[in-house]
């Protein structure tokens, strides 16, 4: 017989993996019901109020998702839980659920973030490994993405302490294929994250969405050799809009790869000349306790559904335009839990879009 905390999972999943609901609907939703249970009853009828049907994903689905990861030496774990990374729960933006192969316990350790260039130095790819191996040593964690270049030498280099690799395909993915072997060292020595269905090929919009959680997961974030507009510079800003530390080894100006990491200095990122000046920027933050980031407080308090008019109002002061949630409740007039529920129709109704920063827009499809 299937217990009620199994049951409670399937519903969490299913909630997860129905379209247009993103991380903060996600744990807005659970707030507001108590359960992700109750959450699937009461979709269709938010969607109907925001203007359209939404249908849940199906239990069959999800059940099939779950047996996989079971069969393929994987777990799930979702935001709440007690194995989930309390710096990741910290972010507005933290994965209702992530697939993990390997050792979770790794997630509970000190993290810093290692990233760079896929088509890296020689030079760079030599001070990452000595870099990683110095933190591993220094009790820190690494995490990286498990691409080619400055990614797979940081994962090289702090494997004896245990590393953390982010992929952004399933869970049962290896991407790219000449880092099949390390894919396997990491199962065995450290723990690889997904955060995409199970099966699921990695695809551009993907790497965003897993950069957030490199950052996400740690303390700070170090750039070995990034160029303009790269994947890299992506997790140094998601790093800085998570409040989190932001490192960069500078580079010969002459050479484009080092353009991004001489950027950042030059804006404000701690300068890493050796691993004591990764050490030294980290270590007073260790006296900063993370806390495991509650659900949205305000939608669990009781609330009158809003009446149409309130729902017009809220819905004439949006644009294409991002505008933060805050000014939308002091323009408005209204409690917090009115807005935040009038947003929740629109959103699971697929009329407005979530941007970072807690800020809204209608959406333009």
């Amino acid at each position: 017989m299937t217990s009620g905390v199994e049951r409670e999972r399937l519903a969490k999943l299913r909630l997860a993996r129905t379209p247009r609901i993103g991380p903060v609907t996600y744990r807005q939703l659970i707030a507001r019901y108590g359960s992700a249970h109750a959450a699937l009853e009461a979709l269709p009828h938010l969607a109907r109020r925001g203007g359209r049907s939404l249908t849940p994903a199906s239990a069959v689905d999800a059940e099939r998702e779950m047996e996989l990861t079971a069969q393929a030496g994987a777990q799930m774990i979702f935001v709440g839980d007690q194995d989930y990374s309390v710096p990741l729960s910290e972010i507005e933006s933290a994965p209702p659920v992530i697939s993990v192969r390997g050792n979770p316990a790794l997630m509970a350790k000190s993290c810093v973030a290692m990233v760079g260039a896929r088509n890296s130095s020689a030079a760079a790819r030599r001070f990452t490994r000595e870099l990683a191996q110095a933190l591993s040593q220094a009790g820190m964690v690494v995490v990286s993405g498990l691409a080619r270049g400055v990614d797979a030498e940081a994962h090289v280099g702090a494997l004896n302490g245990g590393t953390i690799g982010v992929i952004a395909g399933g869970i049962d993915v290896k991407w790219p294929r000449e880092n099949d072997a390390l894919h396997e060292d990491l199962y065995a020595r450290g723990l690889v994250i997904a955060e995409q269905p199970f099966g699921m090929e990695p695809r551009a919009a993907h790497f965003p969405r897993r950069n957030r959680i490199i950052s996400g997961l740690s303390r700070g974030t170090v750039v070995m050799e990034a160029a303009p507009r790269s994947g890299s510079l992506i997790t140094a800003r998601m790093a800085n809009e998570q409040g989190r530390e932001v490192m960069a080894v500078p580079g010969f100006p002459l050479d484009p790869r080092a353009r991004g990491c001489n950027g950042l200095i030059r804006d404000g990122a701690t300068l890493v000349q050796s691993v004591e000046d990764i050490i030294e920027t980290l270590t007073p933050l260790a006296d900063i306790p993370h806390v495991r980031a509650g659900l949205f407080d305000y939608m669990a308090a009781p609330v009158e559904e809003p009446d149409d008019g309130a729902r017009v109002q809220i819905e004439s002061l949006l644009s294409l335009t991002p505008v933060p949630v805050d000014e939308l409740v002091r323009l408005a007039g209204m409690p917090p839990a009115t807005v935040a529920t009038v947003l929740l129709e629109l959103e699971l109704a697929g009329r407005v879009h979530r941007h970072a920063g807690a800020r809204i827009s209608l959406s333009s499809e």
